[in-house]
């Protein structure tokens, strides 16, 4: 079987591969797996097909955790015995419980301010009509847990029908929560604080700052080092880490770009073709019903090689068809379009030819359809060939 066909775009393969354990060489592995089902599938590999790998084997190859003792250990030797403020954790059993346990584990008494009606990731404790519903402003208001329970009683997840609330403050003795969508309500709590968001940590560690705060830490400073012999992650210190057993998290990898280079070389090697690599943790789009953006990771992508820099250069066909084209018979349309796409130069975003194309960078477009592809449960495929994808209509 051959996906290089005219009448074929873009293919995404899921690629099965055994079990890693820590200590694989995940390079070798990885090439392994990707040409032996190649050869069983009768695919063709040629230059810019693309190579993504779950940054999930890559952190366990690469032995990267952590126990909730060394988690403990870091954040003790941060803010020693005192009481910490912990602001916009998201809600997650597998991404952050174990995070929250570990560092309430290090400190004299933690106060974690959750936002609502939703972290910031789309996962919600209530919806927006419930919001309206009782006449809470979100911007203004804030609440004690006992006060907020007593307002929405019913607050669960949408899909888990977890009360986050009770859930987060039973993972230690010395938890408890308030709830309010202003960073520096915190202060009224504790003035040594953690910034437990992931996109916005910048902007609320410096608001905290500004307002007073004596020290600010967010998760990229607990664990960028190794803490009596525990895994490390340099650039994003705790964000990306997962669930790996009840007193342990698996860290995000560490080098992705060194893995994604040497993966790209040893596929060259044995191939003769240059493969475009990269390590893919969450993608980044929205689901319709729960709201939730998905993307938990601090990026989509820790390491790529450099064929997946930039964005996309395009022209939105549909526009093209509706009105350059639209005078023209089926073969003449066809025979012109493949001649624009041929001729196009760099394409400003503004053009009307462009409106409609997707502005984000290839890293993130095509981390995104990797995560898709792979998906998070038992499917077995944490390599994604994927074919085709810089090829366009006139090619």
């Amino acid at each position: 079987m051959c996906f290089m066909t005219k009448t074929l775009g873009t293919v995404s393969m899921g690629i099965r591969a055994p079990v890693i354990r820590e200590g694989d060489d995940i390079v070798e592995l990885v090439t392994d797996s990707l040409l032996t089902a190649v050869k069983e599938n009768k695919l063709k590999l040629q230059d810019n097909d693309i190579v993504s790998v779950t940054e999930a084997i890559v952190a366990r190859a690469q032995g990267n955790y952590a126990s909730l003792d060394q988690i403990a250990a870091d954040v003790k030797g941060k803010f020693g015995d005192k009481t910490v403020g912990l602001v916009f954790p998201i809600l997650s059993r597998n991404r952050f419980a174990l995070v929250l346990k570990g560092i309430a584990r290090g400190v004299k008494k933690l106060v974690v301010q959750l936002s609502y009606p939703a972290d910031e990731v789309g996962n919600h404790l209530v919806t927006l009509d419930m919001l309206d519903e009782r006449g809470i402003n979100p911007y203004t208001q804030s609440f004690t847990s006992d006060e907020f329970k007593k307002i929405f009683p019913e607050a669960k997840h949408i899909f888990t029908g977890v009360d986050y609330i009770e859930f987060y403050k039973a993972l230690g003795d010395n938890i408890e929560i308030v709830l309010s969508n202003d960073p520096c309500y915190i202060l009224n709590h504790a003035k040594n604080i953690i910034c437990a968001d992931i996109h916005s940590r910048k902007r609320t560690a410096k608001l905290l700052t500004k307002a007073g705060a004596e020290k600010v830490c967010d998760l990229t400073n607990i664990l960028n080092e190794s803490v009596n012999g525990s895994g490390y992650q340099s650039d994003y210190g705790l964000l990306g880490s997962n669930f790996a057993s009840s007193e342990k998290v698996k860290l995000f990898p560490r080098d992705g770009r060194g893995f994604a280079l040497a993966l790209q070389e040893n596929i060259l090697k044995k191939t003769g073709k240059k493969l475009e690599c990269m390590v893919y943790g969450d993608g980044a789009f929205k689901d319709p019903i729960g709201g939730i953006w998905e993307l938990a990771d601090p990026v989509v992508s820790p390491g790529f090689t450099k064929g997946l820099e930039g964005q996309p250069n395009e022209i939105k066909l549909k526009y093209v068809a509706d009105n350059d084209l639209a005078n023209l018979n089926a073969k003449d349309a066809t025979a012109e379009i493949k001649k624009m796409i041929a001729a196009k130069k760099k394409i400003e975003k503004t053009d009307a030819v462009a409106l409609g194309t997707t502005p984000r960078r290839f890293v993130d477009l095509v981390g995104s359809l990797s995560d898709l592809t792979s998906g998070s449960g038992d499917k077995g495929t944490p390599i994604i060939l994927i074919q085709n994808y810089f090829k366009n209509y006139a090619e």
